[in-house]
């Protein structure tokens, strides 16, 4: 989609602002819990490796299935900030379950929770800011909220360094600080952010199924959900990005430094990406995205020594800058105005199967045969997704059915 320049340089909203901070807090409070939450489970619960993937597994699959449900509940509404509100609301109420926790239950019912919480926040969430936001300016809202996440998780594991350090590595300690950000989100949502008076609802008409049914959307929609989908087969978990640098040589007490080069590429690329595509075709920005995770995955398949596989961690999160918050504007650019919160609850579900799928698919791949195989596969399937998004740019978006 080719976008032509904004003809003011109107400030982006105080809500898509407010949505940023509370993203940052949020992410912050959640990257120093979950960060060590590993270390927790295992070395102070003693619990084994296989309920640590359990506990995991079910809490992603908990999130991917809840967002579905709460996008269309939005639209029916047409009110998005109070589903907001209780998923940014279970998610605090967390927290301190983590600190208080004797037994393995209790940190899977605090996973499970957050997760809910997370299910339920993120399609209204990011159908607010397209409500919000003037579409002339609605990549670079999506790519300023995408950044001030990141930055929740790029402070998130330092902050948690330097507690670990002073607090004398006492792991709950530093869970019940974490909490002090999450309740800060909670406020920032509840005073920042204002929701328009005219978000489109849902005209059912007597018809439960409608927003469900496939000609509800367009042809551009579903081809951009088989891109998506193909494009997050070949981006597995960033739990391989950690196993291979500790391959390389990292050794346990760094790890974390994986995930802060990431994420700090991450938040220097997003906001930058999201600015860019408001000004350029978004297709041939998530093919630029592609041509990064192809050059990422040489890296870190083929890369001699740690520096060169730390190289590839950071151009990793170059692509997640290119491409997070422009999967989020191209769902925004092909739905219906009375459709966003179930759009994207139908792109965050098929995106959370899929990416359950490409960890499988990593995992088999390195077990089987090491991890030039797994990152050779992600090359593979990057060159694939960026001629799809090309191909994609040529194709006249045809008119959107309505939805009654």
């Amino acid at each position: 989609m080719s976008q032509s320049p904004p003809t003011t340089r109107a400030a982006l909203p105080r809500s898509v602002w407010a949505l940023g901070l509370v993203s940052l807090c949020m992410d912050m409070s959640s990257e120093m819990i979950h960060g060590l939450l590993p270390v927790f489970l295992v070395g102070t619960l003693g619990v084994s490796a296989f309920a640590l993937g359990l506990i995991e597994g079910v809490a992603e699959a908990t999130a991917s299935i809840s967002k579905i449900f709460s996008g269309v509940l939005s639209d029916r509404l047409g009110k998005r900030k109070p589903l907001i509100l209780l998923g940014y609301g279970l998610a605090a109420l967390t927290k301190p379950l983590f600190p208080l926790a004797n037994s393995a239950v209790t940190v899977f019912v605090a996973r499970f929770i957050d997760r809910i919480g997370k299910g339920i926040r993120g399609a209204p969430r990011d159908a607010l800011v397209a409500d919000v936001t003037p579409v002339e300016q609605r990549g670079a809202a999506y790519g300023l909220r995408q950044s001030m996440d990141t930055v929740g998780a790029f402070a998130g594991p330092l902050i948690a360094i330097g507690l670990m350090v002073g607090l004398a590595f006492d792991i709950r300690q530093v869970f019940w600080i974490a909490c002090i950000p999450a309740l800060i989100t909670v406020a920032v949502l509840f005073f920042g952010v204002t929701e328009p008076p005219n978000v489109p609802k849902l005209a059912r008409a007597g018809n439960p199924f409608a927003g469900f049914r496939i000609r509800d959307y367009s042809a551009r929609f579903w081809a951009l959900v088989g891109l998506v989908l193909l494009f997050t087969l070949m981006r597995f978990s960033e739990a391989f990005l950690v196993l291979r640098a500790q391959s390389a040589g990292l050794s346990t007490a760094w790890v974390l430094m994986t995930l802060v080069v990431m994420s700090g590429t991450y938040m220097l690329t997003a906001y930058p990406a999201g600015w860019l595509s408001d000004r350029m075709s978004r297709h041939k920005l998530m093919a630029l995205g592609c041509a990064m995770m192809l050059l990422a995955d040489l890296l870190l398949a083929f890369g001699p020594s740690l520096t060169w596989i730390m190289i590839g961690i950071a151009v990793w999160g170059v692509h997640m800058g290119l491409t997070e918050g422009l999967i989020a504007a191209l769902t925004a650019d092909y739905a219906a105005k009375e459709l966003r919160g179930t759009a994207f609850g139908v792109m965050n579900l098929a995106r959370g199967i899929m990416a359950l799928l490409a960890s499988a698919l990593a995992g088999g791949l390195w077990t089987l045969y090491g991890p030039v195989a797994t990152f050779g596969t992600g090359a593979v399937l990057a060159v694939l997704s960026g001629v799809l998004a090309l191909m994609m740019r040529s194709r006249p978006s045809p008119p959107v059915a309505s939805a009654g």
